[in-house]
């Protein structure tokens, strides 16, 4: 009897002589190189350093990746993030020891809060200052895989160069499986430089694993949703991530559930949908909404902060959650959890689960919309939603939009009727511009939007050399208020007075004509024009809107 573990792979004639006769010339970084390109890597981001020159010169001689750096190691790992998010596939990431790794860590801990698949390499010092071995040498860290172990979802230490194809296509595989996320791979700078001896290897096996549902808790979650009286759902990131969309559709039509979307979740359902009770989680109408189901369905969600109204929701039915992460499940209400990717789950659910009718239910979300409308429109905001409605206006229908962590993008969290992608996840600023030069490279035929506030550009404003450089189609929205506008009104708020929040800033327009990026000084009327017109132009642009705009007031 022969078992599958009993076949050996016999190599060609031609792969043996291959095998036999590598080509010259190739060192430990080419062996990184061969093997991204085998897994089927395309792009790889980053910003050379001293000890990972080897990698950088294996660039040089593989047609088959196309490098794009950035000008800090952080927003070249924004820039991988966003590539990862919007094609779904492994973005690899170059850096160097020490320093270069650690600038890294912002933006590692943004793609593990989104699940978006980032493969950094890091060089390390020499084998030699390994494990308490000799010490002294440049950008040297006690530990460094260590900083990296409570932000990433796998950590690969390479000591020999025969390692290297393993490790990376472990890390490739801990990438892509659910739930997606950043892993981390340090290889010593004497590997990466020294002659390789090893042949060209074939298309390493890295399989991403599915998470599929228990059939036994999918049964139960299916039969509380069938004898629901007042049954809603809560759609959150890992729908989005799954490509689940159609079936969270399906499945709340067949039982008859409103449906609101976490702000990383929007685009999970239709906003105009008779069901759809869109993304307004910090709404007490929509919290107390919720909190009234009798059974409350979670998916991709782990209901923290933000999609929990600052957890005073307070949810007085069952609820059933269901998360790839299990350290989201139950983290923060007791629930039915149920640990699987939300596309098989959802589809198990379609399955089993019994047609629910409920004519009401659109007329009850109908009145929480209303409800939440007439809150908006008593605060005298209709400048802000002037602004944002320009915007979306001016965006082409595909067009994928980048938001930083500003007043408009709090906005757009709420208010914006599709998807988006901001830094929600852990927050930090200079996100949205490196982010979007990402989301370009991954897909350079359609245009891309960044949002930022005058603050959170000036981290991300060397950039525009990149977008130069590799002729990027990223339009910059910059909404210049004259400092950190929502730190403004928050210490108004608390403490009557600011302090810190006030930018001297340059004057954008001049400046980004200097990186030869063409300019526009815009206003709120001018607005939907100068952003479209921007939009359809190839290459970068930035739109520059002089406004102070105000928050809605929470509820």
């Amino acid at each position: 009897m022969t078992h599958d573990h009993d076949l050996v792979l016999r190599p060609t004639p031609r792969q043996t002589e291959a095998a036999l006769t590598p080509p010259p010339g190739r060192t430990g970084g080419d062996l990184v190189v061969e093997a991204l390109a085998g897994l089927g890597a395309s792009t790889v981001f980053g910003l050379p350093g001293q000890h990972a020159l080897g990698l950088f010169d294996a660039l040089r001689r593989c047609d088959l990746l196309r490098y794009v750096g950035l000008r800090t190691e952080q927003n070249a790992g924004f820039a991988a993030d966003a590539y990862g998010r919007v094609s779904g596939e492994v973005a690899p990431l170059f850096v160097s020891t020490g320093p270069g790794a650690l600038m890294t860590l912002p933006a590692l801990q943004e793609a593990a809060a989104a699940s978006a698949p980032v493969l950094v390499v890091s060089s390390q010092v020499p084998v030699a200052g390994l494990g308490g071995g000799r010490h002294g040498y440049l950008h040297e860290l006690p530990n460094q895989s260590a900083v990296f172990r409570d932000v990433v979802k796998s950590v690969h230490t390479v000591r020999a160069q025969s390692q290297i194809p393993s490790a990376i296509a472990a890390a490739w595989e801990s990438a892509l499986s659910v739930p997606h996320g950043p892993v981390y791979v340090e290889i010593p700078q004497d590997v990466l430089l020294a002659p390789a001896a090893l042949p060209v290897l074939s298309a390493a096996d890295a399989f991403p694993h599915e998470l599929a549902p228990p059939p036994e808790l999918t049964a139960v979650a299916a039969d509380l949703l069938a004898r629901a009286e007042r049954p809603a759902i809560i759609a959150g990131g890992g729908v989005v991530r799954a490509d689940a969309a159609g079936k969270l559709r399906a499945l709340a039509e067949k039982v008859s559930a409103p449906v609101v979307c976490t702000y990383g979740g929007k685009g999970a359902f239709p906003w105009e949908h008779p069901l759809s009770l869109r993304s307004w989680v910090e709404d007490r109408h929509v919290t107390e909404f919720l909190e009234d189901a009798d059974v409350l369905l979670v998916i991709g969600s782990g209901l923290g902060e933000l999609s929990s109204n600052y957890h005073s929701f307070t949810p007085r039915g069952r609820i059933v959650q269901i998360e790839a992460d299990t350290g989201k499940l139950e983290s923060n209400h007791p629930a039915l959890g149920i640990h699987a990717d939300a596309r098989l789950a959802l589809q198990a659910l379609l399955e089993t689960v019994e047609e629910r009718a409920d004519e009401k239910a659109p007329e009850r979300v109908a009145q929480v919309l209303a409800a939440v409308r007439e809150r908006i429109d008593g605060q005298e905001l209709a400048l802000e939603q002037q602004v944002l409605a320009s915007v979306r206006a001016a965006l082409p229908p595909r067009a994928p939009s980048f938001w930083d962590m500003t007043i408009l993008s709090y906005w757009a969290w709420a208010a914006w009727p599709g998807p988006l992608h901001s830094a929600q996840g852990a927050g930090g600023l200079g996100y949205a511009y490196p982010a979007a030069l990402g989301a370009a490279a991954a897909d350079p035929t359609t245009p891309v939007l960044a949002v930022s506030g005058d603050g959170g550009a000036l981290y991300s404003i060397a950039e525009l050399a990149t977008a130069k450089q590799e002729s990027l189609n990223v339009t910059w929205l910059i909404v210049d208020d004259g400092g950190y506008g929502i730190l403004r009104e928050y210490m108004t708020d608390t403490f009557g007075a600011t302090e810190g929040t006030e930018l001297t800033r340059p004057d954008f327009v001049a400046l980004a004509e200097s990186f030869g990026v063409p300019a526009v000084r815009t206003s709120p009327e001018a607005l939907r024009d100068d952003l479209a017109t921007a939009l359809a132009a190839p290459g970068p642009r930035v739109v520059v809107l002089p406004a102070v705009l105000r928050m809605f007031a929470p509820s």
